[in-house]
């Protein structure tokens, strides 16, 4: 009988550069909308299940007996079949994706990033959304930011590191994917800390933030946190500056593009709050921050050589020269117009759900939330 592998070891074989094909037996609808992409190309198969029911000599005879393959499927079931099919046609090396898809589409990879002595600071990158949650550590307390509905992931982290978790922050009323936050929060009863411009018309507990304000650790010496207030992705979207050395930007800045303002329909309403927002809040920054986005689109330009998701704010400003270098408001409006793409359809049910206005049960929250983000303004 064929054997599983989980998400984790494929994203640490995609980020060695293993060499295996990675058969996909979904259809092709489901595969056009979300595979599997990681920091390094990989050979990526789709051959539809019911292929190989209908005519499995002539789909087996695609495939290659001397290679290592990985099947992959929705829920896992379908890749087991196809590869206990694939051994008894004599294939050797061949392995399913337990759980399916939805567990590379919730699975985190954690990387400490280098900083100072006094305190340490992960990034949680969700290769399947193109995303990135983080961790704040000072003595035995962990802060965490814009964490994902995979609560059994930060929960295990804290443990594994003798961490109590603290607090939680959310830079933005999320549209792309469902925050774990308000739940941990509510299960650990502690502060789940967000901005009133988002959050005021929420059924969400939350602390709300105040521009300009410093939140500390309950212990004494550790990192400050100075919330920035900073609208245009969302009308609460706040930057949080951490120790000043470190810029978690959520959806307002990226290492490529910024936050695209157009998210809840109020193109250019939004797309002045961003303008000023760029100008006068964050271009204030010191070059040297280090940026720590939400969300990232190429691997290949915004990873490091540790595959973390970062640069100094310097270099971002220069990737970005396009858009920083617009000097006026009427110009910069006409750069989001030109820029605007469609909005997913699910993205309003997702703000909805992640205000409590919607509730949704695990299979509908699994669907909603598959696949990468579209929240930069332009493409790069």
């Amino acid at each position: 009988m064929s054997e599983s592998f989980d998400a984790q070891e494929l994203y640490a074989w995609i980020e060695q550069k293993q060499q295996h094909l990675y058969l996909d037996v979904r259809n092709e609808l489901d595969f056009e909308r979300f595979h599997i992409e990681g920091p390094h190309d990989i050979e990526l198969l789709n051959i539809p299940y019911f292929d190989f029911l209908e005519e499995p000599e002539r789909t087996i005879g695609l495939l290659d007996a001397s290679r290592s393959i990985k099947v992959i499927c929705a829920k896992e079931g379908s890749a087991k079949f196809i590869a206990d099919m694939l051994e008894e046609f004599g294939f050797e090396d061949v392995s399913w994706l337990a759980k399916g898809i939805i567990s590379w589409g919730n699975v985190l990879i954690a990387k400490e990033i280098e900083g100072p002595d006094n305190y340490r600071i992960w990034q949680f990158n969700r290769p399947g959304k193109a995303s990135c949650s983080y961790g704040l550590a000072f003595g035995e307390e962990l802060m965490l930011f814009d964490i994902s509905k995979n609560l059994e992931f930060y929960r295990n982290f804290a443990n594994e590191h003798g961490l109590r978790i603290a607090k939680i922050f959310e830079t933005h009323l999320q549209a792309d994917y469902i925050s774990g936050g308000p739940a941990l929060a509510d299960e650990l009863n502690i502060d789940y800390i967000a901005h009133a411009g988002d959050f005021e018309t929420s059924n969400v507990r939350y602390r709300p933030v105040v521009d300009g304000e410093y939140i500390s650790f309950d212990t004494i010496g550790g990192p400050s946190v100075l919330c920035t207030h900073s609208p245009g992705h969302t009308p609460g979207s706040t930057t949080y500056v951490i120790d000043e050395c470190f810029m978690i930007s959520g959806d307002t800045v990226f290492i490529v593009s910024v936050g695209r303002p157009d998210l809840g329909k109020k193109v250019v309403e939004w797309a002045k709050q961003l303008y000023d927002t760029l100008k006068n809040r964050i271009c204030v920054l010191p070059d040297e921050l280090f940026v720590l986005p939400s969300h990232y689109t190429d691997w290949k330009i915004e990873a490091n050589d540790s595959y973390l998701i970062i640069n100094d704010f310097g270099t971002v400003k220069a990737l970005n020269e396009t858009i920083y270098s617009i000097e006026n408001e009427t110009e910069f409006i006409s750069w989001v117009e030109e820029n605007m793409r469609p909005q997913p359809e699910e993205y309003n049910r997702i703000r909805r759900v992640n205000a409590k206005i919607d509730d949704v049960d695990l299979e509908v929250a699994e669907e909603l939330d598959l696949g990468k983000n579209q929240c930069a303004a332009s493409l790069g």
